[in-house]
């Protein structure tokens, strides 16, 4: 029980690491929470600051959820293990303590840990979160809708009770993440993303 506790609270750690923050001192000198939707993910980094920011941000949210799950895989031996830890880079992406609790909504940090955990699921999920931007322009939506396939995914990959309830938790919490892009794609108000454009 002890070595899952402690990789739970190392993913934690790795999740307070938000590279959108950092990015948007050294280009900037902004605090990227403080423009745009306020969030300090890749997509809101991409509208602010540009593709080549966009992509930095993308690949260090997406190298946390890989390094934690791959650190708890290898302390507990365990499946369960690595996506505990993972599951905690995605709390201390999405609350990180160092920034008072103000992160992003760890999309890009799930992604990560189902990179190294359940890659199919990943491939599958991609190119679906894929779709529904190209169709609909909507990355809120795309994040959400592959959010809440993912436990119904392990489901039908055959995973393990306590793996899919894991998994139910990391699409909850997604959602509550995106509860404000929820009543504004309600309203027909939600930003569409830019292709091409800064």
């Amino acid at each position: 029980m002890g070595s899952y506790i402690l990789a739970i609270a190392i993913g934690y750690l790795l999740g307070n690491f938000t590279a959108s923050y950092f990015v948007g001192k050294k280009m900037k000198n902004i605090d990227i929470r403080e423009h745009g939707s306020g969030n300090a993910g890749a997509t809101n980094t991409y509208r602010m600051l540009g593709l080549k920011a966009g992509i930095i941000v993308f690949v260090c949210d997406v190298v946390k959820g890989i390094a934690a799950a791959l650190i708890g895989r290898w302390m507990t031996g365990t499946l369960l293990g690595g996506l505990l830890a993972g599951m905690g880079a995605v709390l201390g992406h999405d609350w990180p303590a160092v920034l008072k609790f103000r992160g992003g909504k760890g999309i890009a940090t799930s992604f990560g840990l189902m990179i190294v955990l359940f890659p199919a699921i990943s491939g599958i999920l991609f190119v679906f979160g894929v779709g529904v931007v190209l169709l609909t322009r909507y990355v809120s939506l795309a994040s959400i809708s592959a959010a809440v396939l993912f436990p119904a995914m392990l489901a039908i990959f055959g995973q393990d009770r306590e793996i899919i309830l894991i998994g139910v938790l990391l699409s909850a919490i997604a959602v509550l993440r995106h509860r404000t892009n929820i009543a504004k794609l309600l309203k027909g108000e939600e930003n569409r993303i830019r292709f091409g454009k800064k």
